[in-house]
């Protein structure tokens, strides 16, 4: 009995984290802006993303939009989507988010993101990107 317990531990700490449950995203890009939202991620690859930004106040409540996510080898993830950034008082800037991270801890993800906009011809922007399991999440 006591080689089946040491060998279900051992199977236990092999598995990688889960990454189903509620995240808070914190964005730093490298031109100074920073940004939040929160990526729910669901079973199957499927999640969404919600802008946390005070400038929607002037917009109204954020609107979920889709959003993917995988789990690649040892603690490696990606999860991408659209959103829509504020700009100002009357505009957005529309585009997909790609974060490319791994798991720090069971309830810690970080790495690299990088914005590519829908409209125009500007640059995509990249950054660093914390995410940090919501409880209960």
């Amino acid at each position: 009995m006591v080689f089946a317990q040491i060998c279900g531990a051992a199977l236990s700490q092999a598995q990688s984290p889960n990454m189903i449950g509620s995240w808070k995203v914190n964005i730093a890009f490298a031109n100074g802006d920073s940004r939040s939202l929160r990526f729910d991620a669901q079973g199957a690859g499927k999640g969404t993303f919600l802008l946390l930004d005070p400038k929607l106040n002037v917009w109204g409540p954020a609107r979920p939009s889709e959003a993917k996510w995988t789990q690649g080898d040892g603690n490696s993830v990606t999860f991408s989507g659209a959103v829509e950034f504020p700009l100002g008082n009357v505009g957005r800037d529309p585009g997909t988010l790609v974060f490319k991270g791994k798991f720090e801890t069971e309830s810690l993800i970080t790495g690299d993101v990088e914005f590519s906009p829908l409209v125009g011809d500007g640059p995509s922007k990249s950054g660093t990107f914390k995410a940090i399991r919501a409880a209960g999440g």
